[in-house]
């Protein structure tokens, strides 16, 4: 239990140390969407490495991309629904991206604390921290043009954080002893998720600020 607690602390506490990084610290753009878009990367490996493919290996590969479609599609329609009917933009949209996807990955990570080897666990726990970093940074920063005051700003970061951690802790509590098909739906439904995030919320902005040196061609004209 005390290495499950360190771990989540850990992965929850970037969302604070990138909030702090985005409100009193600086760095330039491009490198800000270079680090968004590695850390993106990273996690993508993590998802096929430590969630998707243990749950092929213990479930079926049917269920596994079956519930990484419906995690895919859920939240694209929580985005959606977000961005289209709520208005949500700029840094306040980054958050709730990082909220909708983070509540599921943060329940595969309290899952994957569940009989997998401490390199497994460190694996996805350091993709989480990686991604989380430059996301709190950014939105952070973006939501300091708004009314909201920074320590406001920190407050909110600081109940997301908290959020998540619940998610993580849950996830380790409630689901252990349950069946391999349930883990495994459980874990890829998260990947899902965030790999619909990674879609819509986290390279996109990795290319708005990095261009090619996140990855993608110039734009041209």
């Amino acid at each position: 239990m005390l290495i499950t607690l360190i771990v989540i602390v850990v992965v929850s506490g970037a969302l604070l140390l990138g909030a702090a990084w985005g409100l009193w610290g600086s760095l330039s753009e491009r490198w800000e969407g270079l680090l968004i878009a590695v850390a993106g990367g990273a996690l993508i490996e993590s998802l096929l490495l430590e969630l998707i493919e243990p749950s092929v290996r213990d479930s079926s590969l049917v269920l596994s991309l079956g519930a990484v479609v419906v995690g895919a599609t859920v939240f694209t329609l929580l985005d959606y629904w977000v961005d289209e009917k709520r208005g949500a933009s700029g840094g306040m949209g980054l958050l709730i991206a990082i909220s909708l996807d983070g509540v599921p990955e943060n329940l595969a990570l309290g899952v994957a604390l569940i009989g997998a080897s401490p390199l497994e666990v460190a694996a996805l726990a350091g993709s989480i921290f990686l991604s989380n970093l430059p996301e709190a940074a950014g939105g952070a920063r973006e939501m300091v043009n708004s009314s909201r005051s920074k320590g406001r700003i920190f407050a909110i970061w600081g109940a997301t954080a908290l959020v998540l951690s619940a998610a993580a802790l849950g996830g380790n509590l409630l689901l252990q002893g349950v069946s391999a098909d349930v883990l495994a739906g459980t874990r890829c439904f998260a990947a899902g998720a965030v790999v619909a995030s990674l879609a819509t919320e986290v390279f996109p902005k990795a290319y708005r600020e990095g261009r090619h040196s996140a990855g993608s061609r110039p734009r041209s004209g």
